[in-house]
């Protein structure tokens, strides 16, 4: 069965950096896209990372600066590194992964929150 798993999430300090992973597995065909969304508290989902298999990344306008995305040399997992860590960025981050047009798998989410 494939599986996408997120990890990394926790508390961070305002300023501070925390990078997220997320490995899919279970599959036989290679995977395309892998990418991530957010959703804060009381606030709709939204995507802010991206990066496919050839290298091509696409950031949130919000994040470009102070946010990376990448994927390993494996193609099975991707990181997403929040820098300059904001109150707004306190959100459940979810990973996705696409092996093909119609078929998407989604993590169950990983919380990211700002500490005291």
């Amino acid at each position: 069965q494939v599986q996408v798993v997120e990890s990394g999430g926790g508390w961070v300090q305002l300023g501070g950096s925390l990078r997220l992973s997320c490995t899919i597995s279970g599959i036989t065909i290679s995977v395309y896209e892998m990418g991530w969304y957010r959703q804060p508290p009381g606030k709709q989902r939204e995507l802010v990372a991206e990066v496919w298999r050839k290298g091509r990344k696409e950031l949130a306008e919000s994040l470009k600066i102070r946010s990376t995305v990448s994927m390993d040399s494996a193609k099975t997992t991707t990181y997403f590194e929040v820098n300059s860590q904001q109150p707004w960025d306190t959100a459940v981050y979810y990973c996705y992964a696409t092996i093909d047009g119609d078929n998407t798998s989604w993590g169950q989410g990983t919380q990211l929150t700002d500490s005291p």
